[in-house]
C-alpha cells in the first residue's frame, strides 16, 4: 500500500534510504560517498525544503520503499527513490514511480549517478529519456543545488515535455 509518509515514519524512512543507498557503494565516486549515505539532519533539511515522501508499506514489515518528490518551478523532481534490499526487484519501485507519475501535473525530472546503470535503466523502463550532456548540465544547474562534482558524475532523465526555460 502506498501512502504519504508522516513524521512518525521519519526513522523508518531514514533506514530505508540508507539501506537502499548501499547499492551505490563502490559505484558512485568515492568523494561523493559518505556514511551514512543520508544523515538525520540531512533528511530533516530535505523535508524542510519541500520534498514530500510517499512510501510503500507492507503489512508485516512496515515501510519498505520511499520516493521523495519536490515541485520546483515548472517541473517535479524525483529527489529520492530507495527500496530495502530484500524488496528490490519485487515491484516496489515500479509501484512508487507509477503512483508519482499518476499524480504529476508537470514534467518529471530525475537526476541519478551516471555509473548506476540499473537506476538509469529503471527510469527508462518507465518512459524517461536521458537528457543530452549539455542539456543535463543546464537542467542540473537550473533545478538542483548540487556541487559541480556531482553534476560531472550525474545524468538527468526526463518524462514529459519541458518548457523553454
Amino acid at each position: 500500500m502506498i501512502v504519504d509518509c508522516v513524521e512518525t515514519d521519519f526513522d523508518d524512512m531514514l533506514a530505508v534510504i540508507n539501506e537502499g543507498a548501499a547499492a551505490y557503494r563502490g559505484i558512485i565516486p568515492p568523494d561523493r560517498w559518505h556514511e551514512p549515505y543520508m544523515a538525520h539532519d540531512e533528511l530533516r533539511g530535505e523535508i524542510s525544503a519541500g520534498i514530500a515522501f510517499r512510501g510503500w508499506f507492507d503489512v508485516a514489515e512496515g515501510l519498505v520503499g520511499v520516493m521523495g518528490a519536490q515541485p520546483v518551478s515548472d517541473v517535479l523532481l524525483i529527489r529520492h527513490a530507495y527500496v530495502k534490499t530484500k524488496w528490490q526487484r519485487q515491484g516496489v519501485g515500479s509501484a512508487l514511480i507509477r503512483d508519482l507519475l499518476a499524480r504529476a501535473a508537470q514534467p518529471v525530472l530525475v537526476g541519478t549517478w551516471a555509473a548506476a546503470a540499473w537506476a538509469v535503466g529503471f527510469y527508462q523502463k518507465h518512459g524517461f529519456e536521458l537528457a543530452a550532456e549539455a542539456e543535463k548540465d543546464r537542467l542540473l544547474r537550473l533545478y538542483w543545488h548540487i556541487p559541480e562534482r556531482q553534476i560531472e558524475t550525474s545524468v538527468v532523465l526526463v518524462k514529459g515535455r519541458l518548457g523553454m526555460r
